[in-house]
Formats: structure tokens, C-alpha cells, sequence
């Protein structure tokens, strides 16, 4: 994987750049669109490639590790042939679901134990096996098996985690160079930033985990219920010691005026299930801020979803008609929004790498951020 930087603003720590990955060029900031069983939830792969235009989903290593099993995957090829995706995937590492899902774990140095949320069947993620687990799913950029502590926790319980968070890395890069690609195409290892909302613990995680010389580096933890603010914060804190010529992933974040700040602070990569499972609920992005069609004031509004926007979806699929879908329970309604919202935020993104290079990005960025926040 290779990472340039292309254009930086003066005014902000905000920056454009390109990934280069076995699977296409990926170019920053991005938004991830979330694929948790190897499908976008309601979204067809050519609407992901030809609609929405991601460059690059997520694929879930928990998820798919216990369905399909990597047994399925293997003998497909690996995750690409397995869904038809010819660009670049991404796999977090499994450890939020283990963490949030999974019943009855226990977490020690060697790594975790739980049972499946899916047959109560007992398994055990380390950090050497999760290594070979993304390497048989053959995802371009591979996550590092941590801890996401939960929000609050206290020090004493943030600093035992990122200790073992550390303890596994250095486990799971060890392991990462002493192990070989199996479908072709380059894989990047990336760990990620622990230490909830501890400046010490932060800053101490950034120069671990910078330490280690990987392709691109993480921040996890944040977008679990602290305030936005505690979050941007810790986003400033992290950015200060992360090396600045690799790529810097902000994970489960956010919000369209989440992205702008994130960018504004230095993020190159988000990924996030808000647009789909807000959709599926009704919930609708747009450039003027958001949309609740379940609302009665939509039933007779027949403007475009966003008619100050781009047109995401076909513009036949008026605000009123998408509501009807909606209080009607129709399936179609789902779809509708999703790629709508997906097209939104990848639309969002590449406005930011437009300003960024044209030097508007600073001027645009606390307007932009007030509008998205309206409810409209």
C-alpha cells in the first residue's frame, strides 16, 4: 500500500492524499460504506461501484469468521471473488463485536474468549489467528485485534486495557511479518489508538502504535457516548504524534459534521453504519441537514430528496413518495435511502477534497457543518 499527499490547507490540519492499494486508488478523506457480512445492507454492488462510487467497503472479521466461516471464503478465494467487489476492501478486526455481541468473554493476555452470538459455540480470537483470519479473507488493509473500551470507564480499567491492546499489537505485527498475502494483491496492517478519553493514555497509545511503522495507523474508541467535543478533542491529541505521511483512519465516526471536523483535525478515513441503518429508518441526509420522512409534513412534498444537492437517487423519488415506502413497511424504501445517504456522504467527501485543493475549505467548513446538524 502506498500513501502521497496531495494538497494540505493552510488554515486547518485538513489534507487530500491518495491510497494505492492492490485493488484501485483510493483518494482522502473517504468514507467507507459498511459491509458487515460481506454485503452493504440493501445495496447492490454495482450501485456501490456505478451510483454511490466507493472505492473502498468494510468487511467485518467477526461476522465473517463465524458465517460464512473462512473455510467458504478461502475456497472462493477470498472475500473479493466471494461478493464480486473489485475494489478494496477493509476488515476491522473483530474485537468490537467480540466486545459488544459475543456473550461470556474473557479477555487475558493471550487474547479473547466468547461464544458466538449466533450458536453460543466457544471460540478464541488472538492476535496471530485474527492475523490469518484477514489474511484468508484477503482484505487490503487489515485491523489489528484491541480492545474498545467503553464510555465512561475508568482510568484504572483504560489503562489495564491498553495494556493488553499494546501487548497484542506488538503480537499481531510480529505475526503480520512473518506471514504472506495468499491471493496476489498487498495487504496493510494498521493498529489502532486506545485509551477513551485520557489524554496521558491517548497521547501514550499514538507513540506505541506510531512506533510501530505501519502502513496507516487508527483511532478507535471515540463515537461510544462521550461528548462530541471530549472526541474532538482526543481526535487533536492523536494527530499531534501520528506520523503525518500515513494515512489516519477514525473508526465508527459519524455524522456529516463528525467527517468535516474529523477532516478538519486531520483525518483521512471514516467509516460508519449511520447512513444505512438511519435509512432503513426513514432518516434521510441531505445537504441542507436531515430529513425524517416518518414526519407527516413529507406525505405531500414532491421535491427531489435533496433538491439543493446533487441528485444521489433519481429524482422521480420525491420526498413524499419515499415516505409513503416508509409508512407502508415497503422494502424499497430502505434501498432508496441507503443509496441515497451512501451517495450523500461519498459526495460529501469528495467536496471536502475539492475545497481542500482549491483553498475554500476553511471558509466552507463552519457553514457546511451547521447546516448538516439542522433537522429539518
Amino acid at each position: 500500500m502506498k500513501f502521497e499527499i496531495t494538497h494540505t490547507d493552510p488554515r486547518t490540519n485538513a489534507r487530500t492524499g491518495l491510497i494505492t492499494t492492490g485493488h484501485g486508488e483510493i483518494p482522502t478523506p473517504i468514507f467507507m460504506p459498511v459491509g458487515t457480512v460481506g454485503s452493504v445492507k440493501g445495496v447492490h454492488q454495482r450501485e456501490l461501484s456505478d451510483d454511490i462510487n466507493a472505492r473502498i467497503i468494510l468487511g467485518n472479521t467477526y461476522h465473517l469468521y463465524l458465517r460464512p466461516g473462512m473455510d467458504i471464503i478461502h475456497k472462493a478465494g477470498g472475500l473479493h471473488k466471494f461478493i464480486g467487489w473489485d475494489r478494496a476492501i477493509l476488515t476491522d478486526s473483530g474485537g468490537f463485536q467480540v466486545f459488544s455481541l459475543a456473550e461470556n468473554r474473557k479477555i487475558t493476555d493471550k487474547g479473547v474468549t466468547f461464544r458466538s452470538h449466533i450458536d453460543g459455540s466457544k471460540h478464541l480470537f488472538t492476535p496471530e489467528n485474527v492475523v490469518d483470519i484477514e489474511r484468508t479473507i484477503g482484505s487490503d488493509i487489515m485491523m489489528a485485534l484491541d480492545e474498545c473500551t467503553p464510555y465512561p470507564c475508568t482510568y484504572e480499567y483504560a489503562t489495564k486495557s491498553l495494556d493488553i491492546t499494546h501487548k497484542w499489537l506488538a503480537r499481531g505485527v510480529q505475526h503480520f511479518k512473518e506471514t504472506e498475502p495468499l491471493y496476489g494483491h498487498s495487504q496493510a496492517y494498521f493498529p489502532i489508538v486506545q485509551g477513551s478519553v485520557y489524554k496521558d493514555l491517548r497521547e501514550k497509545s499514538a507513540e506505541f502504535i506510531a512506533s510501530q511503522g505501519m502502513d496507516g495507523n487508527a483511532i478507535g474508541g471515540l463515537s461510544v457516548g462521550e461528548p462530541v467535543e471530549m472526541m474532538y478533542e482526543m481526535i487533536e491529541v492523536v494527530n499531534n504524534i501520528l506520523p503525518k505521511d500515513k494515512p489516519r483512519y477514525l473508526m465508527g465516526v459519524g455524522t456529516p459534521a463528525n467527517i468535516i471536523e474529523g477532516v478538519a483535525r486531520g483525518i483521512d478515513m471514516f467509516d460508519c453504519v449511520m447512513p444505512t441503518r438511519n435509512g432503513r429508518n426513514g432518516m434521510i441526509f441531505t445537504s441542507q441537514g436531515t430529513i425524517n420522512l416518518k414526519n407527516e409534513k413529507w406525505k405531500d412534498d414532491f421535491s427531489p430528496l435533496d433538491p439543493d444537492g446533487t441528485s444521489f437517487v433519481d429524482h422521480c423519488y420525491t420526498k413524499a413518495y419515499v415516505r409513503h415506502l416508509v409508512v407502508a413497511g415497503e422494502r424499497l424504501a430502505a434501498q432508496i435511502a441507503s443509496i441515497h445517504n451512501l451517495a450523500f456522504y461519498l459526495a460529501l467527501v469528495a467536496e471536502i477534497r475539492t475545497r481542500i485543493a482549491d483553498g475554500t475549505f476553511a471558509d466552507w467548513k463552519d457553514g457546511a457543518v451547521k447546516r448538516m446538524m439542522q433537522r429539518l
